[in-house]
């Protein structure tokens, strides 16, 4: 399957490729070693592979270290990451077809490593993240559902069990079957990596014995970590946080504010954005069900004046869910505070189109906060 072809302003566009691109993308281990230039969204890195004892499969890793999703969203369209992906994976099935060769039919599988160091939950509840994310992955259920054969999602922090309840909606229950989840404690996962590749084809930062020319035990000159995307990129339109239009409201000394939300029926995802002008306050969650039983979901925690706090909470209806900015613990000063909660069902609220970005009228092509 080969991408459709670029947007027109490709001048720009790879103007940024040589610059910022090529730190975002993973490194594959599997096939011949190539001496091109890495670039976005040209093919990935590939390593020297020697002959497999545990398993012909190739090994992809993703690591999610500076990964600046905000910053290639307001450089690039969603559409481009979509086909950089595109060519990624076809990349890696042509290799794998070539393994397969002299490996047998259980190398063209891949098994992909997503480590989540530096994981950013602000960055993902932000919608047109989301809808990277649940656009990418309907794209693989539809083209690759058999090429994957293990997925491990290491150094998870606990935020993410809230996004995997979020995103498993969009994935076959076949898929998620190869998924393993492990979080920063390396004897728990080092075992089960090792026990589908080489030790001597896996980085020693994660337990293997492979290192980089340059005595890097990550590698990173062949597993690209994430980088900053310089402003001078961004071409899309931008609200600024600042000129979003947020409730807002005084919550007096002693007091609490609760705004009440319907959770109607099934599953769905309460998202909330807000901000405290100076101090802190205490935020939590709780449900109520239809029978008056009452329980907290999340928190009560401290949020301090700083960046606007932002996050995902899975629900279930009937029930009514309160968001509640607690200021009894203050007796000298009332607390400004600006929020946006509401309840929504991803596959509904999502704008996830497959058309091209040409395609998409300008208002939705917007960037907003």
């Amino acid at each position: 399957m080969e991408p459709r072809s670029r947007r027109e302003d490709a001048p720009r566009f790879n103007a940024m490729e040589g610059k910022v691109g090529h730190r975002h993308h993973p490194a594959v281990l599997a096939g011949a070693r190539s001496p091109r230039k890495n670039t976005f969204p040209a093919a990935p890195p590939a390593l020297t592979r020697k002959d497999h004892h545990v398993s012909s499969s190739s090994m992809i890793i993703v690591p999610f270290v500076g990964l600046d999703i905000w910053g290639l969203l307001h450089a690039v369209s969603r559409t481009d990451i979509i086909r950089m992906v595109l060519r990624h994976l076809e990349n890696y099935l042509a290799l794998s077809r070539k393994q397969a060769s002299t490996h047998g039919p259980n190398a063209l599988k891949m098994t992909v490593l997503f480590d989540l160091e530096g994981f950013n939950m602000r960055q993902y509840a932000w919608k047109p993240a989301a809808e990277l994310v649940f656009s990418l992955l309907q794209m693989y259920e539809a083209n690759y559902p058999e090429i994957l054969k293990t997925c491990f999602i290491i150094n998870a922090p606990k935020v993410f069990s809230l996004a995997f309840s979020v995103i498993k909606k969009f994935m076959h229950e076949y898929t998620i079957s190869k998924i393993r989840i492990y979080g920063s404690d390396a004897k728990k996962w080092q075992a089960q990596v090792l026990a589908m590749v080489d030790r001597d084809q896996l980085p020693m930062h994660y337990g293997g014995t492979m290192i980089d020319e340059n005595g890097d035990p990550r590698c990173s000159s062949m597993v690209k970590p994430g980088g900053k995307v310089p402003k001078k990129f961004y071409s899309c339109n931008i609200v600024n946080e600042k000129e979003k239009e947020y409730e807002r409201v005084t919550v007096k000394t002693g007091d609490k504010h609760i705004v009440d939300l319907l959770c109607a029926d099934g599953e769905s995802v309460l998202k909330w954005e807000f901000g405290v002008d100076s101090h802190d306050i205490k935020f939590v969650i709780k449900k109520r069900d239809q029978d008056g039983n009452e329980s907290v979901v999340h928190g009560p925690r401290k949020v301090s004046e700083g960046p606007v706090d932002v996050g995902v909470l899975p629900v279930t209806g009937p029930a009514t869910y309160s968001v509640i900015f607690d200021n009894k613990s203050s007796y000298l000063r009332s607390k400004k505070v600006y929020y946006d909660v509401l309840i929504s069902v991803p596959e509904r609220d999502l704008n996830m189109t497959d058309l091209p970005e040409d395609q998409i009228p300008t208002e939705a092509c917007t960037v907003k906060t």
